[in-house]
């Protein structure tokens, strides 16, 4: 992936920010003195009387995100993913989700790509907290284009959403489709395993690949951007047509894609099914590729897994 271009999503999410301001004079912004880093500072430039800092109160942000929304503004709140959602949990169930507010939450340093800042700030729950809430939609881009693809499908789309977007810059992937919310699809076809991955892990799941036809191993790799409402029927067909699914993401296996994908694979047509992610530990100090190496977060955990799991 030489020619790949890699870029900040957080990047791109400030800028379209920008266009959906420059469209549409209710979207207002809500950040937490974190804007910089969210890049919702591009917002506040061009648009400062819609733009609101709330310091370091994301639960008075997020009450007040509610109150914007039921005034009829189309509310994007920002902050980091851990307290965008352990913080702020109370008042995401009980303020936003449970009146069904156009509230769109769109967290940044989401995973455990957050990197040096450590475990209290890598949100690698962030998933498992919000997908029980009823009316919330999840979804996580596995690059740049698809973030701005995410945004405007959140805009567009009435009622609550969560966009969980990460720190470090990401590979452009080639072959995506047109994004459609609750809608993934397949960007390699195989027959022996299907890889379903989400957010970082694309990447990951493509280079392994690559690997496993070296190997003489048929992978078929699904981008699940959407975990809520999540692609129910493309997840049963390739449970369907595979003997084994990896599930990989930059999460606790706990609760998040993987949970996602065993529930309706149980329930529909039982396949055996691994989830390769954060295995119930924290996060820790570290460069993000140390760490993804380190948490089993890489194609050569994917190639392995995938070796594993058709033996047996």
């Amino acid at each position: 992936m030489s020619n790949t271009e890699y870029l900040y999503a957080r990047n791109v999410y400030g800028q379209t920010l920008v266009e959906l301001g420059k469209k549409d004079p209710q979207v207002v912004v809500c950040d937490s003195d974190l804007s910089g880093s969210t890049r919702t500072s591009l917002f506040a430039k061009e648009f400062p009387e819609r733009f609101f800092n709330f310091g370091v109160a994301e639960q008075n942000m997020m009450a007040t995100a509610a109150g914007l929304a039921a005034s009829g503004k189309i509310v994007f709140v920002s902050t980091f993913a851990m307290f965008a959602t352990a913080r702020a949990l109370d008042q995401v169930r009980n303020s936003i989700c449970y009146n069904d507010f156009n509230v769109k939450i769109v967290a940044t340093h989401g995973g455990i790509t957050v990197g040096e800042d450590g475990a209290s700030h890598q949100a690698i729950e962030d998933i498992a907290f919000f997908r029980p809430i009823a009316n919330m939609k999840i979804i996580v881009p596995c690059d740049g284009p698809e973030a701005r693809s995410a945004v405007c499908a959140a805009y567009e789309t009435p009622g609550p959403c969560y966009v969980r977007l990460g720190r470090s810059k990401i590979a452009t992937l080639p072959d995506k489709t047109d994004f459609i919310l609750g809608k993934g699809y397949v960007l390699r076809e195989g027959k022996d395993v299907a890889i379903i991955a989400c957010g970082t892990m694309v990447e990951k799941a493509l280079a392994a690949c690559d690997q496993l036809k070296d190997k003489k191993i048929s992978a078929t790799v699904a981008n699940i951007h959407t975990i809520k409402p999540i692609d129910k029927e493309l997840i049963i067909d390739l449970a369907k047509k595979h003997k084994a699914i990896l599930v990989c993401e930059e999460h606790q296996v706990t609760g998040g894609l993987y949970s996602t994908v065993s529930e309706i694979v149980v329930a529909n047509h039982p396949v055996k099914t691994i989830g390769i992610g954060v295995q119930d530990r924290f996060g820790q100090s570290g460069s993000p590729a140390d760490l993804m190496e380190a948490y089993g977060l890489s194609a050569k955990e994917i190639v392995s897994k995938a070796q594993d799991i058709l033996l047996d």
